[in-house]
C-alpha cells in the first residue's frame, strides 16, 4: 500500500485589523497589571479547563523556526515543592553572600517565593534538540531556543493574570537541583520555574519596588534611534 505524503495545510490568510479600542485597552491593562506574586497566593487549586487555557496560551508563543521547545512539568506533590524550596532556600543563602553587606538585611526582609503557598508549581523547560542540532533560525544565534521559551512563560504569564491567577518567577534556584528532584534529562535546560494560583490582592506596583529594591527604568533612557547610544529624538526630551 502507498504511503500518502502529508497533506499541505491550507493557507489561511485574514485580515489584520487593529483590534478594537476595547480589546486594546483589556491587553494593555492585563500587561500593566501583571505581577511577580510571592505571599499572596490563596489555597484553592486552578481547575483543569483554567490551567489549559493558560498552557494553551503558552504553547501558541513565538518560536523561532516554529521550533516549539518547550515543556511544562506541573507540580503539586508536597513533598516535591519541599525539596524545591529548601533547593530555593540553599541557593538563597549563597546569593545572600553575593550581596554587598548593606544590602543584605533588605534581601533577607524580601518574600522571594511562594512554593509552598501557591497550590501549583510548573517547571518550564527548552528541549535544545527538539528539531536537530540546529533548526531554522538558530545556525547563527543558538540560544533562538531559550529565547522562544522565555517567550512561553510570558503568554502563560499574561494569560493567568487575565484568569485572575497569580503568578511567581523563581530564579533564585540551581538548575541541577532541579534537574535531580524532577528527574529532568541533563540535555533539556530549565528556564524558569514559576509558582501558580489564585490571589485574593496584589500589589498595584511591582513589590520589589515597593519595598525600595529598584525602581523602574525611564522608558526615553533606553531607546535608541539607529545605533547604541544613539537617543531617539521622538521619545526623548531636549
Amino acid at each position: 500500500m502507498a504511503i500518502e505524503a502529508p497533506k499541505k495545510p491550507q493557507e489561511d490568510l485574514a485580515p489584520a485589523a487593529a483590534f478594537s479600542d476595547a480589546e486594546r485597552a483589556a491587553i494593555y491593562r492585563v500587561i500593566h497589571a501583571r505581577r511577580d506574586v510571592r505571599d499572596e497566593f490563596l489555597p484553592d487549586d486552578v481547575p483543569r479547563e483554567v490551567l489549559l487555557r493558560i498552557l494553551d496560551a503558552a504553547h501558541h508563543a513565538p518560536s523561532v523556526g516554529f521550533m516549539q521547545p518547550w515543556n511544562f512539568i506541573i507540580i503539586r506533590d508536597v513533598e516535591k515543592r519541599r525539596a524545591a524550596s529548601e533547593a530555593f532556600r540553599r541557593a538563597c543563602e549563597a546569593e545572600e553572600q553575593a550581596l554587598e553587606p548593606e544590602r543584605r538585611s533588605l534581601y533577607r526582609s524580601l518574600k522571594l517565593q511562594g512554593i509552598m503557598k501557591a497550590p501549583l508549581n510548573i517547571c518550564v523547560t527548552c528541549d535544545r534538540a527538539r528539531f536537530g542540532a540546529t533548526g531554522l533560525g538558530r545556525s547563527q544565534q543558538p540560544n533562538t531556543d531559550i529565547l522562544s521559551t522565555a517567550c512561553a512563560v510570558q503568554n502563560l504569564w499574561l494569560a493567568a493574570r487575565a484568569e485572575g491567577v497569580g503568578v511567581g518567577w523563581v530564579s533564585i534556584l540551581r538548575e541541577a537541583d532541579l534537574h535531580q528532584i524532577f528527574n529532568i534529562p541533563s540535555e533539556i535546560a530549565i528556564v524558569a520555574y514559576l509558582c501558580v494560583g489564585y490571589v485574593g490582592k496584589a500589589y498595584t506596583s511591582p513589590e520589589l519596588e515597593v519595598k525600595r529594591w529598584a525602581s523602574r527604568l525611564p522608558l526615553e533612557n533606553l531607546i535608541f534611534e539607529e545605533s547604541w547610544g544613539g537617543l531617539a529624538a521622538s521619545t526623548n526630551p531636549p
